[in-house]
């Protein structure tokens, strides 16, 4: 069975640094992309940053310069550091893998069960 299980979630202050990670199992981890998603109450779910099998990145305008995805494929790990957070960042954070376009990973891939990030003072 495929499994995505996201990690690092938690309270942070604003300005503060947080790093999530998302564990995949069940899959050929080096063939899929991934990316993270995130859902504030209220609003639309919002594609945070994605990265390519090959290592090729994109980043939503409003965390480009702040957060970095990254993947490590002999660990079927990627991650998401947060940098500079603001209250802004305040979202349910979710873990996607699939293959071809960023909306096909969307509507044909995998997901995981989300982690809380909070940014408060």
């Amino acid at each position: 069975q495929v499994q995505l299980v996201e990690s690092g979630g938690g309270l942070v202050q604003p300005g503060g640094s947080q790093r999530l990670s998302c564990a995949a199992s069940g899959i050929i981890f080096s063939a899929y992309g991934m990316a993270w998603y995130r859902r504030a109450p209220g609003k639309q779910r919002e594609l945070v940053a994605a990265i390519t099998s090959g290592g090729m990145t994109n980043y939503a305008d409003s965390v480009k310069g702040r957060f970095t995805i990254s993947r490590d494929n002999a660990k079927n790990t990627v991650y998401l550091q947060m940098n500079s957070l603001k209250p802004e960042d305040t979202a349910v954070y979710y873990c996607n893998a699939g293959r071809g376009s960023i909306t096909a990973m969307a509507t044909s891939g995998y997901w995981g069960q989300g982690t809380q990030v909070t940014v408060s003072s």
